[in-house]
């Protein structure tokens, strides 16, 4: 799995849509969209600070690790 993007639960939790959450940050919907589904390839720290204090959290309230199953094996 690897790492795990958590926006769409802070988002559900401060009661924020997308379009605003992008507004806030200073990038595109369809950018935010990306980070949120998890289809980054990378995350500019500058763009990871704007999320965090937009929804009043920490970065790891937004990301979570979780190992690849071929990796537990090991």
């Amino acid at each position: 799995m690897g790492i795990i993007i958590n926006i769409d639960v802070m988002l559900a939790k401060r009661k924020m849509s997308v379009t605003e959450l992008s507004e806030r940050v200073g990038i595109t919907k369809a950018n935010m969209s990306i980070l949120k589904n998890g289809k980054a390839k990378a995350i500019r720290i500058q763009t990871l600070e704007r999320i965090c204090e937009a929804l009043d959290c920490q970065p790891g309230d937004l990301l979570e690790y979780q190992p690849d199953d071929d990796q537990e094996e090991k």
